[in-house]
């Protein structure tokens, strides 16, 4: 560690002077507020997260050896910590009413109780719930929904621009809209109970 400060820092935060903590935090917030926006996933908030990173730097702090600056040690901290947070979320990659903003959360009460055309300030909330519910798709699933629906091609556009069967364009369509239902009626349910 080149940073003979720094090193006297974590010297004195691992004798628990509070004081030398606090410097370390106002001097790698930074850093992690910069990891965590790169590699944040959906569900957890920035500042969840930067605290996750920072509880496991201080938990950590006594493996630092000081053999690269610790910037890098914080960062390879900050980078596994959002993934290992990525990967928690992917087990259980439901959307919830509480991922929802004010507006998505409209639109769904909206959905659940009534035919009616959405009005135009509701259009753009919609779009936003669609992208949420697309994001919990395969790959393939969210093309083939994309190209059919959101950019309109006909199933021959897409045979021709996939290269799949017209069957496999339609089975999967068909999956892909099952899930983001499925998923639409779960959100509504919970907002009902």
């Amino acid at each position: 560690m080149d940073d003979p400060d720094a090193r006297a820092l974590v010297e004195a935060a691992l004798r628990h002077d509070d004081e030398a903590a606090r410097e370390l935090v106002r001097r790698l917030y930074p850093l992690v507020a910069k990891m965590v926006r790169a590699h944040r996933p959906r569900r957890t908030s920035e500042e969840d997260l930067c605290q996750m990173i920072f509880i496991k730097v201080f938990h950590k702090l006594s493996q630092f050896s000081g053999k690269v600056p610790l910037e890098h040690w914080v960062s390879r901290i900050a980078v596994n910590t959002c993934l290992n947070q990525i990967a928690a979320e992917k087990v259980r990659p439901e959307l919830r009413h509480a991922d929802l903003s004010e507006e998505e959360q409209a639109v769904v009460e909206n959905l659940a109780v009534s035919s009616h055309e959405l009005a135009p300030d509701e259009r753009f909330a919609s779009r936003q719930l669609v992208e949420h519910l697309l994001d919990l798709l395969k790959p393939v699933e969210r093309l083939v929904i994309d190209l059919l629906y959101l950019q309109g091609r006909s199933v021959e556009e897409i045979r021709k621009i996939t290269g799949w069967s017209t069957s496999l364009i339609k089975v999967r369509a068909f999956r892909a809209r099952q899930k983001m239902r499925n998923q639409l009626i779960k959100i509504s349910a919970r907002e009902n109970l």
